[in-house]
């Protein structure tokens, strides 16, 4: 599938073979035999993989952190700024990337064109700054460097048509979708993680610069069902979801019963009228797609039927 010049202006891709790619871990590190797994898939799709330093460093005083902040941060920089590095694989989440955000120099990454970047999960206040302080795309998608990833061959296929055929054209649903508010909206692709997209809404000047009318995503992994509600309160009286013209629902690993998660986003979410499906198929669920924030989806949520999210 070929890729029109603006996407590939806007930092989605796609890529080709022989582009050299950087491996930087902007949270927590990676194991080892993950990330010699993680490059070697790199290496097999043709790509050129750059393992930063960050992705072999441990922080001396948090295990949870690969390295110190001020060196993963550097390490997003370096390779932003490397015009030999054509797009970047963050290698893993766990925690850690929001304490990075405020050592970016965003004016100095503007000035240099947009390349993709892949992660998610904790990876989504990357996404998040990247968005809201320069207006550019990246892909939410499985991690390199993670079981998740590697040892799911439809995750694998979903992060490698990313990667070489873009966001033109594609849809993204699964056999599990259901619709739970009715509807149909397009709009930007915005949001991820939800813990995430809480916790980072209160360093944000305009939390909403962005979200009328987009399409957002959720979803999250080992957080209880009162923590979830939690989260979203916050991101409603933030005003996050204000103007929003849909919102498509991921997995909800070891969060709680599924019948009450949904129940809860019904509840919370229902109110605000707009189309609502659930069990997209993304997030740390099996066979996890590959989306692309900042593209023109439109969100499909018939009354009876299976609701998708289709690009272009």
């Amino acid at each position: 599938m070929m890729q029109s010049v603006p996407d590939i202006a806007m930092g989605l891709g796609p890529l080709t073979p022989g582009d050299r790619v950087a491996l930087v871990a902007p949270a927590g590190p990676p194991p080892a035999a993950l990330l010699d797994r993680g490059a070697a898939l790199l290496r097999d799709w043709g790509l050129v993989p750059v393992i930063f330093d960050s992705a072999l460093a441990r922080h001396p005083r948090a295990d949870y952190l690969a390295g110190p902040d001020a060196r993963r941060a550097a390490d997003l920089v370096a390779a932003w700024h490397d015009p030999s590095i054509t797009a970047i694989f963050c290698v893993r989440g766990g925690y850690g990337t929001v304490r990075v955000l405020d050592l970016l120099d965003a004016e100095a990454m503007a000035t240099v064109a947009p390349k993709p970047v892949y992660g998610s999960s904790d990876i989504t206040a990357l996404h998040e700054w990247l968005r809201e302080r320069l207006d550019v795309p990246s892909w939410f998608a499985p991690m390199i460097a993670t079981a998740d990833l590697l040892d799911d061959a439809a995750a694998i296929a979903s992060l490698r048509a990313a990667v070489f055929d873009g966001p033109a054209g594609r849809s993204w649903s699964a056999a599990t979708a259901r619709t739970l508010v009715p509807g149909r909206a397009r709009g930007p692709l915005i949001g991820g993680n939800l813990s995430l997209l809480a916790m980072t809404i209160g360093a944000r000047g305009r939390p909403a610069i962005h979200n009328a009318g987009a399409i957002a995503l959720l979803e999250d992994v080992t957080e209880d069902v009162y923590r979830l509600d939690g989260h979203l309160q916050t991101l409603v009286r933030a005003g996050w979801f204000d103007d929003i013209a849909g919102i498509a629902l991921g997995s909800w690993r070891d969060c709680g019963p599924p019948e009450q998660i949904r129940a809860l986003m019904v509840e919370t979410l229902g109110p605000l009228g707009v189309p609502l499906a659930a069990d997209l198929g993304f997030g740390h669920g099996p066979a996890a797609h590959s989306l692309p924030l900042g593209a023109p989806v439109t969100l499909a949520a018939p009354p009876e039927g299976t609701p998708s999210l289709c690009a272009g």
